[in-house]
């Protein structure tokens, strides 16, 4: 028999999720390239994201990793996308990148219908919290310029960072289900990288909405049990699921 909905853990994750993440980009593009405003800045968005997680990946940066590695690993995610753009970077330029990208990420706001959902599924009991992949304090600092820490409790908010593993590991969501006293039957997670949020949730038998609002394409055999493209689908779709 199906369990109440009290039961329900729904975890998502935060960047390009819980707020634009492509806003710092194009900021940042804009100050150091002086590109213009028809610059394809979404498609160089997700090429961005890609080569984040392959380069992670390839510098096994889901433990706890050397700084270094994370460095080059920032740097050599600016050159690889603009370089598919036909705008190879001059020296000095991935450093300016990333330090214009850093600083923009803690002006940012959620995405509308985003926290208008998290009250709601708080408000019905579930057991609502965040998992995101990124250094520790730097995740923390995104997280207080969102506000979030008056939403949710701070231990229902894991960092990749601060754990050990990072996603798609499924590790992570075990560690998260046995913190949490929940178990992956009754887990949904929200997330928009494929590779990351899609593979690794599905991996850990979770249900997953793929909150793909940008238009990617799935890079596995793995399957979204939900595809969503604005909080609005995104509350329609758990509406739906809860009540079963």
């Amino acid at each position: 028999m199906e369990k109440t909905n009290k039961t329900r853990a729904i975890f998502f994750d935060v960047d390009d999720t819980l707020y634009d993440h492509l806003q710092p980009l194009k900021g940042a593009l804009q100050e150091v390239l002086g590109l213009p405003d028809d610059f394809p800045y979404a498609e160089a968005y997700h090429r961005f994201r890609y080569y984040s997680d392959w380069l992670s990946a390839q510098e096994d940066l889901s433990a706890v990793p050397e700084p270094e590695a994370v460095e080059r690993m920032r740097h050599r995610r600016f050159e690889l996308t603009m370089a598919e753009f036909g705008l190879p970077l001059h020296s000095g330029q991935a450093e300016q990148l990333q330090a214009q990208y850093l600083s923009r990420q803690f002006q940012i706001q959620p995405f509308d219908g985003a926290y208008e959902l998290i009250r709601r599924l708080l408000a019905e009991g579930h057991t609502v919290g965040l998992i995101t992949n990124g250094e520790g304090k730097h995740q923390q600092r995104k997280l207080e310029a969102l506000d979030v820490f008056s939403l949710i409790p701070e231990e229902r908010i894991f960092i990749s960072g601060t754990l050990g593993y990072a996603k798609p590991d499924r590790q992570l969501f075990e560690h998260v289900n046995r913190q949490t006293g929940t178990d992956s039957s009754s887990s949904y997670y929200i997330g928009d990288s494929w590779r990351n949020d899609v593979v690794g949730a599905v991996d850990a038998g979770w249900k997953v909405i793929w909150f793909n609002h940008r238009g990617a394409l799935p890079e596995s055999e793995h399957q979204a049990h939900h595809v969503a493209r604005s909080y609005e689908e995104v509350s329609r779709i758990l509406t739906s699921e809860l009540v079963q």
